[in-house]
């Protein structure tokens, strides 16, 4: 991505930045500790500025993705926004005592704004992705009464690969919408594909690929009850209405499993080790940088956890404004948490904004080893920005 398009790339923050977002990092990706609410009003934000804005929504699909498709994990990382959708990331967090309490699903995300009546005007979507029939329907239902959102297009470009999907006049047609909300329904991968190949082709502030809400919104597809989608049960009901599911969820349900067992369970083990460590020696932690010509090195030493993350934004903001490329010594940590974590890879995204680069250096094998169960050790290659 060249710089005029990484600087595009910046999203919507008005005073704040992505080191200001209270991010956790959950098997490489980043998970956003955000209230359905919070989310609605950084979408009007955005929508009001005319800023451009991704939100991603990741569930256990994206996270098993995330995994071996760098690209796909890359959209992640370089998503403004990324609330939690899948039961199985909530169960995470929770096995690993992050203040991540429930989920925040794409199809509520847009139900919550169809459903607003306070708002100054409805906001305006356009609908790309889906069957013809599928993607009328959902218009003329969004269009047919008082609701927070209004479609002023839709457009069908089938099911081919992402790249088929590049052509100028979708963008012509798109763009010239007049759209506040861009919502992507071709598939999890495709969608975040085209979304982050696109991003500097799009006008549409707001963008998200939010899967199945389109066939919700429509009515061919029924959403599970409530007490099901709470209990996590929502990919059964899932395969009961869409048959053709059940080889994903048997395959991503079979990655958990595995994930659980190899990453999650000594994650949460280290995460209670860490936790007692570091209130032992609460006062074991230094954050210091030092520059020299065009490079800053940031030292960390000793325990790099979540009660330290305010005064790491501080230096990491200096950081990011010395426009040099950054170098993180980790020969004296002790250990990362998974909140630190999530500062770390919001560094790395605010950085790669202003085409710097990030490296770390130093770490010892057992720091190696947390990178890895947290899969992030692509932090650890050079030249990973």
């Amino acid at each position: 991505m060249e710089l005029s398009q990484k600087k595009h790339w910046s999203g919507f923050a008005g005073t704040r930045d992505d080191l200001s977002r209270e991010v956790y990092c959950i098997l490489g990706v980043p998970i956003d500790a955000v209230e359905i609410s919070d989310v609605l009003d950084r979408i009007d934000a955005a929508a009001q500025a005319s800023a451009p804005y991704l939100i991603s929504t990741p569930n256990l699909h994206f996270l098993v993705n995330s995994g071996t498709d760098q690209e796909f994990r890359e959209s992640l990382l370089e998503s403004d926004l990324c609330p939690p959708d899948g039961m199985p990331i909530i169960w995470i967090a929770r096995l690993l005592g992050l203040p991540i309490k429930g989920r925040t699903a794409g199809s509520d995300i847009f139900e919550a704004l169809k459903s607003r009546s306070d708002g100054p005007r409805p906001l305006r979507v356009f609908l790309f992705g889906g069957r013809e029939p599928v993607a009328a329907e959902a218009a003329r239902r969004l269009n047919a009464g008082l609701t927070g959102l209004s479609c002023v297009g839709w457009l069908c470009p089938g099911f081919g690969n992402v790249e088929a999907l590049y052509q100028d006049h979708f963008f012509d047609q798109i763009n010239a919408s007049g759209a506040d909300l861009f919502m992507a329904a071709l598939g999890a991968r495709n969608g975040q594909l085209w979304l982050h190949r696109n991003h500097s082709r799009l006008r549409i502030p707001v963008r998200a690929h939010l899967g199945a809400t389109l066939n919700f919104v429509a009515g061919t597809v029924k959403r599970a009850p409530n007490i099901m989608r709470k209990a996590g049960m929502e990919w059964l009901w899932r395969i009961k209405e869409e048959p053709s599911l059940f080889r994903r969820y048997w395959h991503d349900g079979g990655v958990f499993l595995r994930l659980l067992a190899t990453r999650v369970l000594p994650l949460a083990i280290r995460s209670r080790w860490l936790q007692m460590a570091a209130h032992l020696s609460r006062h074991d932690f230094v954050i210091l940088s030092a520059q020299d010509g065009d490079q800053l090195t940031v030292e960390l030493s000793g325990y790099a956890t979540a009660s330290r993350v305010p005064e790491a934004i501080k230096c990491f903001r200096k950081a990011v404004a010395s426009r040099r490329r950054v170098v993180i010594d980790l020969s004296q940590a002790r250990a990362i948490d998974t909140r630190f974590f999530g500062l770390l890879l919001m560094l790395r995204r605010e950085l790669k904004k202003s085409g710097c680069a990030l490296q770390f250096r130093g770490a010892s094998r057992r720091l190696r080893r947390l990178f890895r169960l947290q899969a992030v050790e692509f932090l650890l290659s050079a030249g990973n920005c």
